[in-house]
């Protein structure tokens, strides 16, 4: 098993992060004035997501990652949220609707067991 060294190695901010561009690159495709509403929200909360990662991953005791990481967790059912009103406004077709959903359902897992390793760690920091 490779050393993680920083918070890219992280297999829920590598996801993430995917999450992320696969949003950035669908969100053009919204009608121009959900641009500063539902597009923005979007994005907001898929950056969020890896932010919180990122930021979770710096800190030093273990309950300020698990933090974080739970922040993160609440960015992603956010985002999910956000993809059930862009699906059935008609903004996101069936295929991009399940291709990030599925992503967003795999990063959902990935930060429940960041946190479940993290909270193993407490009483070790």
């Amino acid at each position: 098993m490779a050393k993680i060294a920083s918070f890219t190695d992280l297999e829920a901010w590598k996801e993430g992060h995917k999450l992320v561009l696969l949003i950035y690159r669908t969100a053009p495709d919204f009608p121009k004035d959900e641009m500063f509403i539902l597009t923005s929200q979007l994005r907001r909360a898929a950056i969020s997501i890896t932010s919180n990662i990122a930021e979770g991953f710096s800190r030093i005791s273990y309950k300020d990652k698990i933090r974080f990481y739970y922040m993160a967790l609440g960015s992603v059912t956010e985002l999910q949220n956000q993809l059930l009103v862009a699906r059935d406004l008609g903004y996101l077709k069936d295929k991009a609707f399940h291709q990030i959903s599925a992503l967003s359902v795999r990063e959902h897992k990935l930060l429940n067991g960041l946190i479940k390793s993290s909270k193993t760690r407490i009483g070790n920091n």
